[in-house]
């Protein structure tokens, strides 16, 4: 299939190389060039602008940061990706018949503006959030939890696959936008339970090690708590996924709460717990960050790894 990849950071650029290697077509496009090269010395084409998918490709792929970057590349909106302007993906009269598939974690409501401009350009549109790190990608397991026209999907299930097996269709509109943010405040307070629960033993002096032994075997125990144990038993808060994103998608998270008037307290507890650590420098550092933070709240001294 032909499929240009926009957005080359630390997802969009593993999932190009997954499509790359399954034989796809492939084009890119990101907005510092330099994070092309390596695709371009592979062969694929690489775009000046977004809006040039569609000379290359049937399928544009979007893998950005937030709200702001999303409808800059498919509309064109303005501000920070201004530059972007008329060669936004759904600027031009070349998307008809084509397909967008939007795999940011973004609101709903942003999801729901480009649904529309999709409709009116005859694009079709589909969001697919991922559940999953760059490590997840590489491996082949990620997770892509989808919503759009079914036909769509039928048609792009197996382009997805190609980048992760594990896909769940959830419907027309913007349930995979509501259920990638439901999943990422399920992370966010996972991983501030794990904190108390270590800082709490820990006083009573047992093994943060032994602890995360005891959880992980335990009714409480999961796969998350598995792939977390050793980075927190050793103090590495080397990121898989930044505290920063993680205050993003949980504000994303009390947003879209606030619309469908659903009260979300541990989430909004979080959210602040989150930027503390944010306050204290931690921003680019794994989410974890929230085990220091509560050591230091609780007048102990952190365990970072040398």
């Amino acid at each position: 299939m032909r499929v240009a990849v926009l957005g080359l950071g630390r997802m969009g650029a593993p999932i190009a190389e997954r499509l790359q290697r399954a034989g796809h077509e492939l084009s890119v496009w990101n907005r510092s060039p330099a994070a092309s090269a390596p695709f371009a010395d592979a062969g694929a084409a690489v775009l000046r602008r977004p809006a040039d998918a569609w000379q290359h490709a049937d399928v544009a792929i979007t893998m950005l940061a937030d709200d702001a970057a999303v409808t800059a590349v498919t509309l064109g909106a303005g501000g920070e990706h201004d530059e972007v302007g008329d060669g936004a993906l759904l600027a031009g009269d070349l998307a008809p018949g084509r397909t967008v598939i939007d795999m940011s974690t973004i609101s709903p409501a942003a999801s729901a503006q480009v649904a529309e401009a999709a409709e009116r350009h005859g694009t079709g549109y589909l969001r697919a959030p991922v559940s999953g790190n760059p490590s997840v990608v590489v491996a082949g397991n990620l997770g892509i939890i989808v919503s759009g026209d079914p036909d769509t999907y039928a048609r792009c299930r197996p382009l997805l696959a190609d980048i992760g097996p594990n896909l769940f269709y959830l419907g027309r509109a913007e349930q995979a936008r509501v259920a990638k943010l439901a999943l990422n405040l399920m992370i966010g307070g996972t991983t501030q339970l794990l904190a108390e629960a270590i800082v709490l033993c820990q006083r009573a002096g047992i093994d943060r090690g032994e602890l995360l032994e005891v959880v992980a075997g335990s009714a409480i125990g999961s796969p998350y708590v598995s792939y977390k144990s050793r980075a927190l038993a050793d103090g590495d808060y080397s990121s898989t996924f930044t505290a920063r994103l993680l205050h993003k998608d949980l504000s994303l998270a009390l947003e879209a709460a606030h619309t469908a008037a659903v009260p979300l307290p541990v989430t909004a507890l979080v959210q602040q717990l989150t930027q503390s650590c944010i306050a204290q420098g931690w921003g680019e550092l794994d989410l974890a960050v929230l085990l220091p933070a509560l050591e230091r709240a609780a007048g102990e001294e952190p365990r970072f790894r040398a």
